[in-house]
């Protein structure tokens, strides 16, 4: 509005010299105009003053709106920025995310290897123990009764079908274990215990037995009158009377127990 005032008057004005100036050169000539003629030419005057205001305000227009893209285009260029960097940003996240769903993936695999072959060896080491286990039992019922009762809370665990068990491996394989060391401790020793047993007439009397290992094993009643020998079979342990080598079990008794010297002393033997 500031160049619609400042420079309309002045070309308004210039024109109406303008007009003036003719007029009078005209009349210097000593020509005179008509009234149809200063009509026409008030309306000319009017026309160009108003395509001049249309001008200036096209003008006016064309130079906000110029204005107006400058501004929007630096703003929009602006939000292109930060746009892009966004987008950099995002791409970014994106590659790390891919990367680390790849290392994912990889590890992943890497567990699912080693969770097979877990599960493969798992398998293998339930069918040794289901082994151990059954051979451990036949063991068992085969052992005399001292070594037998000193193991029976181990061999109680024992399942009775192998397949079928709750227990975890660890547990199973300490189980087995825990009864052969010991059988085996057993095994090595000489053992010398007081026992009741059943004697061949059918009656039962309290008797010294001594254990040589889990192999061989003999008895001898307090009179040194009844004597017997026992040993391992697939059906357990089993004694077998023998009186007539009760003087030699005896001996053998006091010699353990230290009421006699130390001497070689033949006794009967059974051999499976």
């Amino acid at each position: 509005m500031t160049m619609r005032t400042n420079i309309l008057p002045q070309i308004v004005g210039a024109s109406a010299l303008a007009i003036v100036t003719f007029g009078f050169g005209v009349s210097g000539f000593g020509v005179a105009a008509s009234a149809d003629d200063t009509r026409s030419t008030s309306e000319r005057i009017e026309s160009t003053r108003e395509t001049l205001e249309r001008w200036v305000e096209t003008r006016r227009i064309i130079s906000e709106e110029q204005r107006d893209w400058a501004l929007g285009k630096e703003l929009l260029e602006s939000r292109l920025d930060i746009l892009k960097r966004d987008i950099d940003g995002v791409k970014a996240k994106i590659a790390d995310a891919e990367k680390s769903i790849g290392e994912a993936d990889r590890k992943r695999a890497d567990l699912v290897s080693q969770n097979d072959a877990l599960k493969a060896t798992s398998g293998e080491l339930a069918k040794l123990a289901a082994d151990f286990e059954t051979k451990t039992k036949d063991l068992v019922r085969r052992l005399p009764d001292p070594i037998k009762e000193k193991v029976r809370p181990l061999s109680q665990r024992l399942p009775e079908d192998p397949a079928a068990s709750s227990l975890s491996l660890s547990v199973r394989f300490q189980n087995v274990v825990g009864i052969l060391n010991e059988v085996n401790k057993f095994s090595r020793e000489i053992t010398v215990t007081s026992e009741v047993r059943k004697l061949s007439d059918g009656t039962s009397a309290e008797v010294t037995a001594v254990y040589v290992g889990i192999a061989q094993g003999y008895y001898v009643g307090a009179g040194g009158k009844t004597a017997g020998f026992g040993t391992a079979t697939p059906e357990g342990w089993t004694w077998t009377a023998a009186n007539d080598a009760a003087p030699a079990i005896a001996k053998v008794v006091a010699i353990l127990k230290n009421e006699a010297p130390a001497e070689f002393v033949k006794v009967p033997l059974k051999l499976n």
